[in-house]
């Protein structure tokens, strides 16, 4: 409680431009589509709205992340972008199953193509989804949910190009069958790069241990502090995308002080901010090594223990976003 998280306005401008490009092309091609009977342009209007449906769910829970913590929600909401990229993995999984069957289906039943206008759509499909994408990105940082949003964008842009190269083909020498295939080949690529993210994103939800950071390297860092003896009970976890998580029980030296427990204890949170990018680390400070042997079972080294003689818990330091 009382921690607070800047989760960052730069991310919500960045899914705004995204979000402001993709519907005002969504509203071009409807009237479009209307206008000129076309129904190539009424079809990648459909399809335009999964993508703005995909930044709305990113927008919402960006927004919710950065909700400050309460009496029920003690560590805020920054869990939502987390679920907001679950589902935006989710819905370009589906989406890219409705691909595959479609370009089964245009196998085994070919459908000509009216090459013009669709070169045209790809055209500005493309130049949208770029851009979008090449502001999230920039805007991303480690967060699961702006990595969802970019690459609902991305994927499309490659989908775009893939087109681009189907209509041109198309003009050129009449070869449907390019379509399909670029369709499949976009299709394989979406479920690459979307099952990293699905993988990412249940490790978080999991609780696993961060990506990038080993427990024996942290263990390493907090026996090598001075003043300390050994360390147990060492636990991992990410919050968000973007924070990493400890709690442990450090054993220190004998005959320490409360004074010299708090100094060790800010001095291995500061080290372990810096080295390994952990914001929130808890530490329990023992003066003695305990007595039960079943302590070890979550990882760590050091001295058993169940409970301890004289444990003391650090206060975050200055300036630090410690919990």
């Amino acid at each position: 409680m009382g921690h607070g998280h800047d989760h960052g306005g730069g991310k919500g401008r960045a899914l705004w431009i995204a979000l402001g490009l993709n519907i005002t092309y969504l509203v071009a091609e409807v009237v479009g589509g209307l206008a000129f009977g076309s129904l190539a342009l009424l079809a990648d209007a459909a399809h335009m709205t999964s993508d703005v449906a995909g930044l709305i769910i990113a927008l919402v829970a960006a927004r919710l992340a950065r909700r400050p913590p309460s009496p029920s929600h003690s560590w805020g909401w920054v869990r939502a972008e987390v679920l907001g990229a679950l589902a935006n993995a989710a819905s370009l999984l589906a989406v890219t199953a409705w691909v595959i069957v479609e370009a089964v289906r245009r196998f085994q039943h070919p459908e000509p193509i009216r090459g013009g206008p669709v070169l045209l759509i790809a055209i500005g499909g493309l130049a949208v989804n770029a851009i979008s994408a090449v502001v999230l990105f920039r805007a991303a940082g480690r967060s699961l949910n702006m990595r969802g949003a970019f690459l609902h964008m991305a994927a499309d842009a490659a989908g775009s190009v893939a087109v681009i190269i189907a209509a041109v083909a198309v003009l050129t020498v009449g070869a449907d069958w390019v379509d399909p295939v670029a369709s499949l080949a976009i299709a394989a690529l979406v479920v690459w790069s979307t099952w990293g993210l699905l993988g990412d994103t249940l490790r978080v939800l999991l609780e696993a241990t961060p990506a990038g950071i080993e427990p024996d390297e942290v263990t390493r860092c907090i026996t090598g502090e001075p003043g300390v003896a050994g360390v147990h009970h060492l636990h991992l976890w990410n919050v968000s995308s973007e924070d990493a998580a400890l709690s442990a029980h450090v054993v220190l030296t004998d005959a320490c002080s409360m004074h010299d427990a708090q100094v060790t204890g800010d001095r291995l949170k500061v080290q372990l901010h810096d080295r390994f990018g952990i914001s929130h680390a808890t530490l329990e400070l023992e003066c003695h090594a305990c007595d039960e042997p079943d302590h070890d079972r979550a990882g760590g080294t050091g001295t058993s223990t169940g409970n301890c003689h004289g444990p003391l818990s650090t206060a975050p330091p200055t300036g630090r976003p410690t919990s």
